[in-house]
Order: structure tokens, then C-alpha cells, then sequence
């Protein structure tokens, strides 16, 4: 059962951290940044950094994005800038375009209170007190307690370039430790990803997550199944493509995370002996290594290792059951695994189209006929189901996968002329022109 809600805003003391006792300058914001906050205060209003950037900044880390707060709403901010579009159903939010460059401005957030409105496109919550809609406004003291995090509850005052600390947040960033503002249980079941974040934040900026923080997950990670797919692909980017795949593994895996997000992982990676754990493991590895190198990383691959061994049990399931070749066998697998995997966290065709590609090409890699290998080096995929044979005879130690491995770093090295040849890109389908009926005479 939800805990009751509480919607009074609690009491907060204002702690004011002038220019010449924090580090942040103006010449480490985004020039974009500036001229939003400087045409805000122009006009009249509130204007603040608040969040990441803040948090970022205080620790010497370049931030990804700034973001502003005011207590204009997003109506107003149209009307002060032509280069502004609204967007959002469930948090209405201002978005400020610079070409490429976005600054995301918000209004100031107010108490949440359902049960005084009965305007459901204002406010509104699921049975476990999930927020669905929330566009209610009010001060700066009410936006700063609902955000998430202490540590995300810092504001830069533009009037005056002082920090202002609603939460504690200053002090929990000096200690060390991550907190959430209010109670834990509730915010979680305000938004569940909240819990997702909390690991991402404490092996980002290497915070421990206070005891009330961390106990409640193992009990309500259930609440991500009502997350929508396509948030937590995005939140699966954050996790486990930022270069600390290793640590936010290991963090979610111990607080039973990981099964709400891979549901096709029929059993849990409790063993780090077992077959599953290590190709999880090593495939994050590989891809903190990768990142820290600079070099690239595709999505897709990461969810193939991923999913390797269930889609590969599955398969043996499917040619047992019926007289299916074992090429049919993993065409049907790979379909299941997808779809089930879709779930919880939707992957783009762009992504699974070609991981469904390396899967196919295990079995096509072990086809070492001259002729056949030969053509095989011109596939697309060839480079990404090679890569993937090489963690696999990585995991599993098999005498035979290493044989076969370096079999085609031979070949390749014999035939550096073969380049694989581009993928095709998908054909649009044409709708067919709908005949006029014929005049009536």
C-alpha cells in the first residue's frame, strides 16, 4: 500500500552562499544559459540554474546541460522569447532553442494536491501514487522540496551570482551522501525511476546512498514495471552508456533492479560464477573501457550480450519442440526475446534490428569454408558479430570458440581489401493514392 501523502510543504530555512564563498563563475555557464537567465530578470522574473549544472559545477564537473527555473509560467516564457516551444503533458516545460542547443526552462513547482482540484490535466496520480500529471505552480521554497535529491536542490541566483539552499543540499554534497528530499517511500512511488537515479547519481559523483534512501528499493523496484518502455530506454542510456556500466550493475543488481528491467533474464545474477553474471559483466567492462578510450558504443550490442543466453535457451526450446532448422530456431527466439524484452524497455529497430543481426551471424561465423568465409567479411554486421564472438570465447574459456576466433582474425588480417558493405536503409512503403469516385453525371 502507498504511504499517506502529505501535502503541506514541510518548513525550509533558506541558507544564502554569497559569490566570494562558492566557486561558481559566470564564465562557466553556458553563453545560451546566460542570456535566458539575463532576458528573465529583464522582464521581470525569477531566474535561476538549478539542479545538475549546479551540483556539477560545485564539484568541478563540466555540466551536460543547463537548466533554468523561474516563476514565470510557460506561457510568459513564450512571449519573451521567439525562439521558445512548449512541450510536455505531464510537466509543462519551456524549451529555448540555440540551434542545436536547448535550455529547458520550468516554473516553479507547487505543493502537489489531487484531492483539492478537479482539473485532471493539472493534477493527477495512479493508485500507488504515481504523478501522471503535474502542472501545479507555486514558490521557490515549494519547487525546492519537490525536487528529488538534496544535491539537486541548489539554486544560482542570477540577481545576485549567490546559491541558495533550501534542503541541506550544500551539506550533503560535503559529506558525501546522497538523500532525498521528503520520504523516501513516497517519492519513489511518485516516480519510480527515482530509484534508477539514485544509483546513476551515487556512482557518478561517488555519493553514498543514505540508509533511508537505499532500503526501500529492494521492496517497491516492482514500481518500474509502470514506467513506460521508451523512458527507461532512456534512462538505460544514462545507466549503462556513461561509463560506469560496472558500477550501476553491480549497485542495481544488489538492490534487485535489474530484474524489473530485464524480465527476460529468467533467473536472477546472483552467482558471479555463473554463465549469465560474467557475459553481463564483461559486456559492461568492455564498454566502460571502450568509452574511456573514446571510442564508440552501440546500444544494440550491449542488449545482445545481454540477452544472449535466454534468447539462445529459448532457442533450443523451439527446435526441441518442433523439426525447426537451428537457423529458423534463433529467428524465432530472437523475435520472442525482442518482444519480451520490449516490455519493459523498448529498443528502436535501429538497435535490434542489427543486434538480431549479430545473433544470426554466431552461427554463420562457424561456416569457415574459403568461399563462404570470404563473402562473409562483405556482411555489415561483420565487425559487430566478430566482436561479439571474441566476448564470447572471452566468457566461456571454450578451446573451440578460440579456435574459431582466431580463425577470422586471420582471415581478416589475409584480406584487408574486404570491406563490409553499407547496410541498405529501409524502404519507405508508399501509401497507394485514393481514386476520386467518378463524377456524377
Amino acid at each position: 500500500m502507498p504511504s499517506k501523502k502529505t501535502n503541506a510543504t514541510p518548513a525550509v530555512v533558506v541558507q544564502k552562499i554569497p559569490r566570494d564563498k562558492h566557486p561558481i563563475s559566470r564564465k562557466d555557464i553556458s553563453e545560451n544559459a546566460i542570456k535566458v537567465l539575463y532576458r528573465l530578470h529583464k522582464g521581470g522574473f525569477d531566474a535561476y540554474l538549478v539542479g545538475g549544472c549546479v551540483r556539477d559545477l560545485l564539484l568541478g564537473i563540466t555540466p551536460k546541460d543547463f537548466d533554468v527555473v523561474t516563476n514565470a509560467t510557460p506561457e510568459q516564457v513564450r512571449q519573451l522569447f521567439k525562439n521558445c516551444r512548449l512541450i510536455g503533458r505531464r510537466f509543462r516545460l519551456a524549451h529555448i532553442m540555440f540551434g542545436r542547443d536547448i535550455i529547458e526552462v520550468a516554473t516553479f513547482r507547487g505543493p502537489h494536491e489531487e484531492d483539492k482540484t478537479k482539473n485532471s490535466n493539472v493534477s493527477r496520480t495512479n493508485d500507488e501514487g504515481m504523478i501522471l500529471r503535474d502542472n501545479v505552480y507555486g514558490t521557490i521554497e515549494e519547487d525546492a522540496v519537490r525536487r528529488d535529491f538534496t544535491v539537486n536542490a541548489l539554486y544560482y541566483n542570477i540577481a545576485d551570482f549567490a546559491i541558495y539552499d533550501f534542503v541541506g543540499g550544500m551539506a550533503d554534497l560535503e559529506e558525501g551522501v546522497l538523500k532525498l528530499i521528503g520520504d523516501p517511500e513516497e517519492r519513489y512511488r511518485e516516480d519510480p525511476v527515482r530509484m534508477l537515479r539514485a544509483v546513476r547519481f551515487a556512482t557518478k559523483l561517488g555519493l553514498r546512498i543514505d540508509d533511508s534512501c537505499r532500503n526501500p528499493i529492494p521492496r517497491l523496484a516492482h514500481l518500474l514495471d509502470d514506467i513506460p518502455a521508451a523512458r527507461l530506454f532512456e534512462e538505460f542510456l544514462k545507466v549503462f552508456m556513461s561509463g560506469k556500466a560496472v558500477a550501476n550493475f553491480e549497485v542495481l543488481n544488489e538492490h534487485g533492479l535489474m530484474a524489473p528491467l530485464f524480465p527476460v533474464l529468467k533467473m536472477p545474477l546472483k552467482d558471479p560464477a555463473s554463465i549469465e553474471y560474467r557475459m553481463v559483466h564483461q559486456a559492461f567492462t568492455d564498454t566502460d573501457e571502450r568509452l574511456q578510450a573514446g571510442k564508440s558504443v552501440n546500444p544494440g550490442f550491449l542488449f545482445a550480450a545481454i540477452l544472449w543466453y535466454p534468447m539462445l535457451a529459448r532457442a533450443n526450446e523451439i527446435s526441441q519442440e518442433a523439426s525447426f532448422t537451428e537457423y529458423e530456431s534463433y529467428q524465432m527466439a530472437a523475435a520472442d526475446a525482442v518482444s519480451l524484452q520490449a516490455r519493459s524497455i523498448s529498443i528502436p529497430k535501429r538497435f535490434s534490428l542489427p543486434m538480431r543481426d549479430i545473433w544470426i551471424l554466431q552461427l554463420r561465423l562457424t561456416q569457415t569454408a574459403p568461399r563462404k568465409a570470404l563473402r562473409l567479411l562483405s556482411h555489415p554486421k561483420f565487425r559487430a558479430g566478430y566482436d561479439f564472438l571474441l566476448l564470447r570465447a572471452k566468457v566461456e574459456g571454450d578451446k573451440q570458440l578460440h579456435s574459431l576466433a582466431a580463425f577470422w582474425t586471420k582471415m581478416q588480417a589475409e584480406n584487408p581489401g574486404v570491406a563490409p558493405s553499407p547496410s541498405k536503409p529501409v524502404a519507405k512503403r508508399r501509401r497507394p493514392r485514393r481514386r476520386r469516385p467518378p463524377r456524377k453525371s
